[in-house]
């Protein structure tokens, strides 16, 4: 049967800015047969960020330890031990926020609401799309669920080549969805414009682009078909969890409810944290990552960052936590730190930390965290994230992990910035992975190793400074 090929960025395009685009189907490949070259895979860069830190002793403890969540991916990450960033140190400061801001740049803050320099998904981005991105594109995404707000770069974690950040912050699963999917215009002004965006799903507004791709005419062959169907269908899903519509019939779904969790100052009141159970946290968060993850399977983001809670997060977080079938900890910060306020939080656990103690709650937390960020690793790389080479997103792009400190004590900038978790991923093939590498190197040569093996010729730091590869990450 004779096929027609399609482009791989074609969009459903709506009313208004109303865009979706396809997942990955036969008639976008070359070949029926054969896999597309490695040339054909998209270049991108996301930096995913965790808040906290793992102390460097507990990383040596590899996928036995805190890292276990991770070990599912072990054949498509390269752990990093050993990564200094104490120059991002600043006098007065600690690492909740220098060692944040110097996430992804290996520079130190400027001010309040900059970084020392661009982050890396930035200047590959740069790099590669000097023009800028392919239509219909969001240029760069931020997003994640956090409620420390002192300082910008707490939970911001991608930079323009000034140090401003890259790209507004979307906190809110429904301000996810329409920075993903666009805004649904309404050319009758009298009515309330959040009111009509309410009774409308953007599914509504490619019904024409739907039926011809489902149709007699169609170019799709019918497991295509089925495909397209499929996806439109997880979309309507996530639209209406991120708008918690409970639809009565196709023209009427309920008004959505807000987000559950707090937002804006309410998430961070005087600094001294909030109570939240770990359904709360976890719910919105994966439905943060899902919708970030589709995102990037539908080609509709090559660069940006993902943050599962911010530096110095202050949260009194209570609930039973099970990880493989077995119960691991009871969360319940305030009552077993034995205060409240500020000092009840989460975080005073890596105040506490400790060589010589068991630092059981603080693992707890960490084992968490790396479940959480396991959950965001799994979206993009299942079956529906495979692409045109025959790997999974997770494989083709540059994903980096990482956090602001290796040991939460303030009294030793040095000890607290030394050590910092790091891995990345393969980037279709330009690092090792499947491997625990000892860096013992500056972040700074760390990250021009990767910018380098990602065709950059920009560097980051001083110009002067004499540079020292990490080959060693390199395949």
């Amino acid at each position: 049967m004779k096929r027609t090929p399609i482009s791989r960025r074609t969009m459903l395009r709506g009313i208004g800015t109303a865009a979706i685009g396809l997942p990955l189907l036969e008639e976008m490949l070359a070949s029926p047969v054969a896999a597309a070259p490695s040339a054909d895979i998209p270049v991108r860069a996301f930096n995913l960020f965790f808040g906290l830190g793992i102390p460097a002793p507990l990383q040596k403890e590899g996928f036995e330890g805190v890292l276990e969540p991770l070990q599912p991916f072990a054949d498509k990450l390269l752990l990093l031990q050993n990564v200094d960033q104490v120059r991002c140190d600043e006098k007065g400061i600690n690492a909740h926020y220098d060692g944040a801001i110097g996430s992804f740049t290996a520079e130190p803050p400027d001010g309040e609401a900059r970084a020392g320099g661009p982050s890396i998904d930035q200047v590959i981005r740069k790099t590669h799309y000097p023009s800028g991105l392919p239509a219909g594109m969001v240029p760069t995404l931020v997003g994640g669920t956090f409620f420390r707000r002192s300082r910008i770069g707490r939970y911001v974690h991608s930079y323009n080549n000034d140090g401003t950040v890259a790209a507004t912050m979307q906190e809110k699963p429904r301000d996810i969805f329409d920075r993903v999917f666009g805004a649904i215009t309404v050319a009758d002004g009298k009515d309330d414009f959040r009111r009509k965006r309410l009774r409308r799903s953007v599914l509504d507004t490619i019904v024409n682009d739907y039926k011809f791709y489902t149709g007699a005419n169609s170019p799709l062959g019918s497991a295509s078909k089925a495909r397209v169907a499929d996806h439109l269908d997880r979309i309507r899903e996530y639209e209406q969890r991120a708008f918690a519509i409970q639809t009565r019939d196709a023209n009427a779904p309920q008004s959505p409810s807000a987000s559950k969790l707090p937002h804006g100052g309410p998430a961070d009141p005087g600094g001294m944290g909030i109570d939240i159970t770990l359904k709360e946290l976890t719910q919105e968060w994966r439905l943060m990552a899902d919708l970030y993850a589709l995102a990037i399977q539908m080609d509709r983001a090559r660069f940006g960052s993902l943050t599962f809670l911010a530096a110095g997060e202050r949260i009194r977080l209570t609930g039973e936590y099970e990880y493989g079938g077995k119960r691991i900890w009871t969360f319940n910060d305030a009552k077993q730190l034995k205060s409240t306020g500020d000092l009840g939080c989460s975080h005073e656990w890596w105040h506490k930390f400790s060589e010589n103690r068991k630092n059981l709650a603080l693992r707890a937390h960490a084992h968490m965290k790396m479940r959480e960020v396991a959950y965001f690793l799994g979206r993009i790389s299942g079956p529906d994230s495979v692409e045109a080479n025959g790997k999974t997103i997770l494989e083709n792009s540059l994903f980096t992990i990482s956090t602001e400190s290796g040991d939460g004590r303030h009294s030793d900038s040095r000890r607290e910035l030394k050590g910092v978790f790091h891995a990345v991923t393969g980037a279709n093939g330009r690092f090792k992975t499947g491997q625990t590498i000892d860096a013992k190197a500056e972040g700074l040569d760390l990250y021009n190793t990767m910018l380098a093996a990602m065709g950059c010729t920009d560097r980051l730091g001083p110009e002067d400074r004499d540079a020292q590869p990490v080959d060693a990450i390199r395949a």
